[in-house]
């Protein structure tokens, strides 16, 4: 990612430190949805009141909605790629970045597919709102639908381990390393962070 074709001293020549104002749009848009899924699914499950329907009516179309943009994003960041890490990155720390991230888009898309089947297995429809419901995916089965439910609910607690350590590596980058990763998904300019650096490619 660090190599470029242009002659020195032309723009292609120039490593990119940030991502993208659209992949940064869509990674702080799926965060507020991702949590706010994982705190409706906490509710789901410790609630037997009529509230339940109302976080099931909400679980449902937001689901779907991540699916729909991290699979977006997913082609956002083939087509663009992503900043190169800090030269001075030490490679566990290089390689445990690469498989959570790659980890996380399985999740994002697992997860979704995973209660779209078990609602169909169910024979439950998914209203998205608006008249629009999505058709079943699987044919209707009581067995099925019982381990796809265990599937997505064990899957949910990595999904939430992964978070936790995304957001610590996170944390650790911004507050420790100061590195510019944390800088290269930040809302705001690199040059309004204090103690940032620029990071360099590792060729």
């Amino acid at each position: 990612m660090s190599t470029s074709l242009g002659t020195p001293g032309t723009a292609r020549d120039i490593v990119r430190t940030r991502f993208t104002a659209t992949q940064r749009t869509l990674h702080w848009l799926m965060a507020a949805a991702i949590l706010a899924m994982l705190f409706i699914g906490v509710g789901m499950k410790s609630t037997i009141t009529p509230k339940y329907l109302t976080l099931v009516s909400i679980h449902k179309p937001l689901g779907i909605a991540i699916l729909v943009l991290a699979l977006l994003r997913l082609g956002v960041r083939l087509r663009f790629g992503t900043p190169p890490l800090p030269a001075d990155l030490p490679a566990p720390m290089r390689l445990g970045a690469v498989l959570s991230h790659w980890a996380l888009y399985a999740l994002m898309i697992v997860m979704p597919l995973l209660g779209w089947a078990m609602l169909s297995a169910a024979g439950y429809p998914i209203r998205l709102g608006a008249g629009i419901t999505l058709p079943p995916i699987l044919a209707q089965d009581d067995h099925l639908h019982a381990v796809l439910w265990s599937l997505h609910s064990n899957l949910a607690f990595v999904f939430f381990a992964l978070i936790l350590l995304h957001l610590a590596a996170g944390l650790f980058h911004a507050l420790v390393r100061r590195d510019g990763v944390f800088e290269a998904m930040a809302p705001v300019s690199d040059n309004s962070v204090p103690g940032h650096r620029t990071p360099t490619a590792a060729e």
